[in-house]
């Protein structure tokens, strides 16, 4: 059966990954109203994937995923962990996810950040894990 299924899907060139929370290192990304936890996904699946926690820092601003946007991947799962977020995304309306929702987000779809709790915090998994984000003019 394994080696049915490494003829299906080989990722024999990924590494295994454990990554502790008692060694996380918070850094900037992205956004910078949030500080982003790698969890170590991007290498060990040799950028297929990346996965990070996402978590508010306390800064209030406006950025550009405040603007429609959309991100160039092939997969996008965010689950929330804490706090709440409202989003509206093209061709679908306003969704406000809360704690224990999960988003599959369409790959290109087009969206914007309307509210963001001060505790939001959310997991966060996209392939490829070098993907672009795209703004657009209102």
């Amino acid at each position: 059966m394994q080696d049915k299924v490494k003829t299906i899907v080989d990722k024999s060139h990924w590494d295994f990954v454990h990554n502790l929370a008692s060694d996380a290192k918070w850094t900037p990304g992205l956004r910078e109203i949030f500080e982003y936890r790698d969890l170590g996904i991007a290498e060990g699946s040799k950028g297929d994937y990346v996965a990070h926690i996402v978590k508010a820092n306390g800064k209030e601003m406006a950025d550009q995923v405040q603007k429609w946007h959309c991100h160039e991947c092939d997969f996008q799962f965010v689950m929330v962990l804490n706090g709440e977020a409202t989003f509206e995304y093209e061709g679908e309306g306003t969704k406000t996810i809360k704690k224990g929702d999960v988003i599959l987000q369409k790959p290109y779809i087009k969206h914007r950040e309307i509210h963001c709790s001060k505790d939001f915090e959310v997991l966060e998994i996209v392939s490829p894990a070098d993907f672009k984000t795209v703004t657009f003019d209102d």
